[in-house]
């Protein structure tokens, strides 16, 4: 059986970084976007809606939902050599109870999750939007013409529930309200980018696993997506070097977008994590 970490956590704030940071180890395999997610979930909420699986008994019927589930996690990593396997989806923090019935128990869950000031986060949105829209068309232009036409209206959509930044930012948040905060280890991508050898041992330390030296001068992508399945150019490019970035967002939007209420609301919860 492989051990199996999650992580997750606000779009755009560092996590294929880490994840490249992490694969150094060679104890590790990581993975880009998995979409293992996803599959789980299918499984799970269509389940019950086949006629011969509802007229099981039903304690027969839950253990071997679980018991399918748990080898379509643990199969979805069997070719991989490595023990100690870490799956990245922004949304494992909407699913972590079902984690816990496949890993075994809450105590088995352990999920990082990357957070990054949410104005720099849209700001780097609005920037993939100008890079990609210069030669291509958007889907969120796509599928919103009128409102994506202005920086203050591409804001708004970003911070919908339905969208990247809204959703992972309430999957956050309520996991907490679920109690899953102990189960949970926040990576602050400023602190990973200012102080990376500190930040990454408090990451080994959460998962009970043996330090190692990393090259934070160095660090290769080895995890690679192709970006056009998510509409933007470069979604998923790291830098090499693992260096503090100013924040982005004082020279992308000026008094339009900042003296607007949906600004002054998202001002209030910039950096939620630390209140």
């Amino acid at each position: 059986m492989k051990t199996i970490y999650f992580v997750a956590g606000l779009p755009r704030s560092g996590s294929t970084l880490l994840m490249n940071i992490l694969g150094q180890n060679p104890d590790f395999y990581v993975t880009p976007t998995s979409g293992i997610l996803d599959m789980l979930g299918q499984v799970k909420n269509n389940w019950d809606k086949n006629e011969a699986n509802r007229a099981r008994e039903r304690n027969e019927n839950e253990l071997i939902k679980k018991n399918v589930l748990t080898g379509m996690l643990q199969g979805y990593f069997s070719h991989i050599e490595q023990n100690i396997c870490i799956d990245k989806n922004r949304y494992w923090l909407e699913s972590a109870e079902m984690a816990a019935a496949i890993l075994g128990g809450k105590e088995k869950v352990k999920i990082l999750v990357t957070v990054r000031d949410l104005r720099d986060v849209l700001a780097s949105f609005e920037h993939l939007y100008r890079k990609t829209s210069a030669l291509s068309q958007v889907p969120l232009d796509a599928n919103n013409p009128i409102k994506c036409k202005t920086a203050l209206g591409r804001f708004e959509m970003f911070i919908d529930d339905a969208q990247p930044v809204g959703r992972a930012f309430n999957a956050i948040r309520d996991a907490i309200t679920r109690g899953w905060g102990p189960n949970m280890h926040i990576v602050d991508f400023d602190k990973l980018t200012t102080n990376p050898k500190a930040t990454m041992q408090s990451i080994y330390q959460f998962l009970q696993q043996d330090n190692f030296q990393h090259d934070f001068n160095h660090v290769e992508q080895i995890t690679w997506e192709d970006d056009t399945a998510y509409g933007f150019k470069d979604l998923h490019v790291i830098r090499n070097q693992v260096e503090p970035q100013n924040p982005r967002w004082p020279s992308t939007f000026d008094v339009t977008v900042t003296e607007s209420s949906a600004w002054k609301n998202i001002e209030r919860f910039a950096r939620f994590w630390e209140r």
